[in-house]
């Protein structure tokens, strides 16, 4: 089991659930920029921001983030600036309302003679008298798809960048738990012949004479209490099983999170049988280490 316990991290697959990515091109009739944010969370939630002229795309674009990600709270914002020189291009005089202005200005004049003229610049803000001209957004909206997936490409490369500085952050801690697993080991023997020692001191203290038989049964049960062989072995095994799980090619946050309590648990049950100061200080250390790896992996998707 050493040997397989030994193994490190190699190309560890996880992702963190906290990135940043942003990418912007140009459109056929202006500038597309996406900007996605992500931060943990226990399921995928998605929150969008889409110009007017691109809802139609939002079912689309729920099913890219679906097939990329898996866990998280994203926030995804898609900006659209139109180029002012096609934008001026497209307006027109609505030509017939502009018509009948004209008549309605002609005779109130000529029931109001010397009034001033009214100016144009006002007549041009007339509700529907200057008619803008909507593209159909077909290229646009493609475009922004196109750029979408670009976006999401370097949203998951964050992703793992940071998962692997998480990876790496784990595996100290897990070589840890294995320093601390081997140093109660190494003392094993001489903690098991202290406590026999002193509970034979105790019982040979007795002002009554025990019977030899009574008092071994007494040492094994004793020793047995205090046994954390079991615990040790766990400890192994979990550790082994963490470094296989975020090798895995899948998200891996809630296996961990899972092993993470089994390390927990196993570190308390060896606290709750310290009976010398190299255990318990052993206890301490495991939860310490292991409350950092849990920390951290409340992050990994």
């Amino acid at each position: 089991m050493t040997g397989y316990l030994n193994q490190s991290i190699d190309t560890a697959m996880i992702r963190s659930m906290t990135a940043y990515a942003q990418r912007s091109a140009e459109a056929g009739s202006g500038q597309l920029t996406w900007e996605l944010r992500s931060v943990n969370q226990r399921y995928l939630d998605l929150s969008l921001r889409l110009p007017e002229d691109f809802r139609i795309l939002e079912p689309d674009i729920r099913q890219a983030f679906k097939q990329r990600v898996n866990r998280g709270k994203i926030e995804a914002g898609l900006r659209f600036h139109a180029d002012p020189a096609l934008e001026s291009a497209r307006l027109r005089l609505n030509e017939e309302l502009a018509d009948g202005l004209g008549r309605l200005i002609g005779q109130l004049g000529r029931h109001t003679p010397g009034a001033a003229q009214p100016d144009m610049a006002h007549l041009l803000g007339w509700p529907g008298l200057v008619i803008q001209e909507r593209p159909d957004f077909d290229s646009e909206r493609g475009a922004a798809m196109d750029l979408l997936d670009q976006a999401l490409a370097a949203l998951v490369e964050a992703r793992e960048q940071e998962g692997r500085a998480i990876a790496g952050m784990i595996e100290s801690r897990l070589a840890g738990i294995e320093a601390q697993v081997a140093e109660v080991r190494k003392h094993l023997p001489a903690i098991r012949a202290g406590l026999e020692q002193r509970f034979r001191d105790r019982l040979a203290a007795l002002e009554h004479p025990v019977d030899p038989g009574r008092i071994e049964q007494e040492i094994v049960l004793q020793l047995q209490k205090l046994d954390v062989d079991e615990e040790l072995d766990r400890l192994a095994v979990h550790v082994a099983e963490i470094r296989r799980v975020m090798n895995l090619d899948e998200p891996v946050g809630r296996r961990l999170d899972f092993l993470m309590q089994e390390l927990n648990r196993e570190a308390n049950t060896l606290g709750s049988k310290a009976a010398v100061v190299e255990t318990g200080q052993a206890a301490i250390e495991l939860k310490v280490l292991i409350e950092q790896m849990r920390e951290q992996i409340q992050n990994v998707e």
